[in-house]
């Protein structure tokens, strides 16, 4: 059923014919996995991108899942297909393990089946198939709940099947959705340990099983935590970094029920609300709502009990600063600051309201003897109660709207809503009333049409397509026919910082128009559809250096230093005007040069020098001032630089010195780098605030720089050891289950 929804949903893109665009899907993840498979490809593992940022790292990002085993679907099959169908399959995982999930806690499949469907078809859903690790994080979200429950009451290969689980989704790359699936993860946990008389299993027991398979989670995903959170440690994020753009608005409430509610279309066909633009929906269903509703007003079990404490929280913190929940929580916690978008806490409600809306179903006529069901009497005011909510929200619309509210248009969205409300009331009733099995599954896959249709109607298409041929490798790079052309270990392109503005500006209705205009400039990532270096790109994170000078570049329209794109090597610049032009640039340096004379500065007059115009990159480099001691070259000398080998993780250069002398290669400085010198290990030196130098003796010498990563490197080990342990519980579990079956008489000698 969820294949066949799919597949009417989105036919275009499941037969290749079509393929998804829209906002980060073209601007970040498609080009990310572009430079992926074809790192894949060349045999190579992706640690750092050349291409972006002048270098950033690139596994250590994690929501670029390299590491993600189902990543192999788009890495082997044709991408301009298999990424959107890798997404689409993630939402059919989604429901059908919130299918599974709701069957095991209700023991109705019909239940189940609905849980199944809103899990999966919602509008927050529907958003993240931008996003292909969102979509694959939260597609996880409830294999994951029920795992751990298997492993806390059965334990042996429970464990390690409940570690794999949670270990792919933790290569799956979304930070947040993990984060509050564990947060669920302990809080089912504690109503279980917290029944009376007793827990089913020993509380001690429990504990040590979930402890377990926290630990065999983090060992199995060792290899991507490791180095992720070592650039978090020295990115741009902080504690004191807080972005809570985005937020839920303080009316935003008003849209579970009436999505169109005080927003616009963009040119596009998205809809958006005003001020919140993370999401282009998280409406889940005005049926499911109702259903949600009534088991938060029915409560008989603790886990349904802990969702609709959870929903509610998550709501609350969805408003950002609108609310002291909020403000609250960041002061307990400092680190929720680094989880940027407030609205993302409706993750929460994405897979509570779900479950929530199965178990009201199944108690509309319980299936257990001496079951309480619920009254229809509730139903119909429930019913009520949210069809006068809604007609209140529709009055307040029309007397207060936005200046570009289209008022017509959200009348219309919330008729159609509350009709959908009436038919599922109806049905509902009629659920409640009937006793023939045949009848209610009947009516059952009825309410599951309902919903789907009443999610899919919602708003205008939240996932617009393109013809496939729009990603094509190399399009733009044989268009614009620049000369010289950008390549690595060369020069590079800049969009400059106006440009960079305009291209956030530009929003056509045609989704085609809008993002070839946009990759002709290389926007966002889309250089690395060329493989063409750029100055800046768009990524979670960034070494700290290399973040503070990117916004401090892009932070204004007005900065352009012509000093600071020559020591980048920037060959091929945007020109100003209204079309996407660019122009060539003479006074390139070399990507790797030597002999400059140091100037050591901390680190706030390093970037305050390298910004001012008077800085000559030419003869001068700056170093920090522990650098100072080590130092040797004094003076700008005459030194012959010739570059050899330059690939993602490896650079080679040979020099010629009459004196020590400074080698300073325009890359990224991050500290995985490792410098050698006639292959003995050398300092590598930050060098002009956010770049690499190297000191070399006097003479003929071989520089290497190469990208070493032990983060990285000791998390495989890590995750080998974990993967052995799981192994050892499944063996352990087959073994006492074959014993288990034979008299022990039959196993003397």
């Amino acid at each position: 059923m969820l294949g066949a929804l799919v597949l009417a949903a989105f036919p275009q893109v499941v037969l290749g014919l079509q393929t998804f665009v829209i906002r980060d899907y073209g601007f970040f993840a498609y080009p990310l996995a572009c430079f992926q498979r074809e790192s894949f490809w060349r045999g190579e593992l992706p640690l750092w991108n050349p291409y972006s940022n002048c270098g950033v790292p690139f596994l250590a990002q994690w929501n670029t899942m390299p590491l993600y085993p189902p990543a192999l679907i788009y890495l082997l099959l044709p991408l301009e297909w298999s990424l959107g169908m890798f997404c689409l399959l993630h939402l059919v995982l989604a429901g059908m393990g919130s299918y599974f999930l709701a069957r095991r806690w209700t023991g109705d499949t019909c239940a189940a089946g609905l849980a199944g469907v809103i899990f999966a078809f919602n509008g927050l859903s529907l958003n993240l198939l931008m996003w292909p690790s969102h979509i694959a994080t939260l597609s996880w979200m409830p294999w994951v709940v029920l795992a751990t429950e298997r492993a806390r009451q059965e334990g042996g290969r429970a464990i390690a099947v409940a570690a794999l689980v949670g270990a792919l989704q933790m290569l799956a790359g979304g930070p947040e959705t993990i984060l509050l699936t564990w947060v669920l993860v302990l809080g089912l946990a504690i109503a279980d340990w917290m029944r009376s008389p007793s827990p089913p299993v020993p509380r001690r027991s429990s504990v040590l099983r979930l402890a377990t398979v926290v630990l065999l989670v983090a060992g199995l995903a060792a290899a991507q935590l490791l180095p992720f959170l070592d650039l978090a440690m020295h990115s741009q994020r902080g504690q004191d970094y807080a972005d809570t753009r985005w937020s839920m608005p303080s009316w935003g409430w008003g849209s579970f029920l009436v999505p169109r509610l005080f927003g616009s279309v963009w040119g596009k066909g998205v809809f958006f609300q005003y001020d919140q633009a993370w999401t282009s929906s998280y409406y889940l269903g005005v049926g499911a709502l109702l259903l949600a509703c009534l088991a938060a007003w029915w409560p008989r079990e603790r886990r349904y009990v802990v969702l609709s404490l959870a929903a509610g929280l998550a709501l609350l913190l969805s408003f950002g600063e609108h609310t002291f929940v909020y403000r609250w929580a960041r002061v307990v916690v400092p680190q929720i600051s680094m989880m940027t978008y407030p609205v993302k806490f409706v993750l929460v409600l994405a897979f509570a309201v779900p479950l929530l809306a199965g178990f009201a179903f199944a108690q509309l006529r319980p299936a257990q003897e001496g079951a309480k069901p619920i009254p229809e009497q509730r139903v119909l005011a429930l019913g009520g109660v949210l069809l006068l909510l809604m007609a209140a929200i529709l009055v307040w619309a029309w007397r207060f709207p936005f200046p570009t509210d289209d008022f017509p248009a959200t009348l219309r969205n919330g008729a159609g809503r509350a009709a959908c409300l009436v038919a599922a009331v109806i049905l509902l009733v009629w659920v409640a009333r009937t006793a023939n099995p045949a009848h209610r599954q009947m009516l059952s896959l009825a309410l599951v049409a309902l919903f789907w249709l009443d999610v899919w109607t919602h708003v205008p298409p939240q996932n617009p397509t393109v013809p496939p041929w729009v990603y094509q490798p190399g399009l733009a790079r044989a268009k614009l026919a620049m000369n010289p052309q950008p390549e690595l270990g060369g020069t590079r392109a800049m969009v400059s910082p106006a440009a960079e503005m305009g291209f956030r500006g530009i929003i056509t209705s045609d989704p085609r128009e809008n993002f070839l205009a946009k990759r002709l400039g290389y926007f966002a990532n889309c250089n690395l559809l060329d493989a063409v270096p750029k100055v800046n790109g768009f990524f979670s994170l960034y070494p700290h250096e290399c973040g503070e000078l990117s916004a401090t570049l892009y932070g204004s329209t007005n900065r352009y230093l012509e000093t600071l794109a020559d020591f980048m090597c920037v060959s091929q610049i945007t020109a100003p005007g209204p079309t996407v032009e660019w122009q060539r640039r003479q006074t390139f340096m070399p990507l790797i040069t030597a002999g400059q004379a140091p100037i050591f500065l901390d680190d706030t007059n390093a970037l305050r020098a390298l910004l001012r115009p008077g800085f000559n990159p030419r003869t001068a480099v700056i170093l920090p001032p522990e650098a100072k001691g080590r130092i040797t070259a004094t003076n700008s000398a005459v030194t012959r630089v010739t570059p050899g080998q330059f690939t993602a993780t490896r650079v080679n250069i040979e020099v010629d010195a009459p004196a020590p002398s400074l080698l300073v290669i325009a890359q990224t400085y991050y500290h995985p780098w490792r410098a050698y010198v006639d292959d003995r290990p050398t300092p590598l030196l930050r060098a002009n605030y956010a770049f690499q130098a190297v000191e070399t003796p006097a003479g003929h010498h071989r520089v290497r720089l190469a990208y070493e990563d032990h983060a990285f490197y000791l998390g495989i080990a890590i995750s080998a050891c974990a993967a052995v342990t799981c192994l050892g519980f499944s063996v352990l579990r087959l073994k006492s289950k074959v014993l288990s079956r034979h008299d022990p008489r039959d196993f003397r000698p």
